[in-house]
């Protein structure tokens, strides 16, 4: 495992003891030479529960406009039935009592859902950072040995490249 210490600390800094969970996970990866990015809708949809999948739904029709326009036509006609065409046995006439009552409860109701569809978008924003971060770290460290290997090449070249010239230059000391 002294592998994995030393690129700790090469590429992080500090001990692999010291990494957290995303760091040891990424840098497992890069060594592995493993893909680290994943569909993040099909990840995140995985660890919702039934109710957060509801909430969402939910939160997702009444914020339409086809619930809109449903629910405006829904109280088009509420009213003209309790007004026109029920005026004398009309079961809510105006001022709407019920329908009042209706629109409370239905408002008490689908508040709080939408709130939780507002919280689940933030906890799916904070998951989807965290995959972004991940995969810009291992980007980072996949660069970091890639110039780590270019540095490597140049210095052996370089190197190289010396022993030639002294080579040469021997050759050209025993000619004078």
């Amino acid at each position: 495992m002294r592998p994995f210490d030393d690129a700790a600390q090469i590429l992080f800094g500090k001990a692999a003891s010291e990494l957290d969970e995303t760091e040891r996970e990424v840098l497992l990866h890069s060594r592995e030479g493993r893909i680290l990015s994943e569909d993040r809708n099909v990840a995140y949809e995985a660890k919702q529960s039934f109710g957060e999948r509801i909430a969402d739904d939910i939160a997702r029709i009444g914020g339409s406009w086809g619930f809109i326009i449903g629910f405006f036509l829904f109280l088009i006609v509420w009213t003209v039935a309790n007004t026109i065409l029920l005026t004398r046995d009309a079961f809510d006439p105006y001022p709407f009592i019920f329908l009042n009552l209706v629109l409370s409860m239905l408002a008490a109701i689908q508040a709080p859902i939408i709130m939780m569809s507002q919280n689940r978008q933030a906890a799916r924003d904070r998951f989807e950072a965290s995959k972004d971060y991940e995969v810009n770290l291992k980007a980072e460290i996949e660069l970091i040995a890639l110039h780590h290997k270019i540095d490597t090449h140049f210095i052996e070249e370089i190197a190289e490249l010396k022993r030639q010239v002294l080579r040469l230059h021997n050759l050209l000391e025993g000619r004078n």
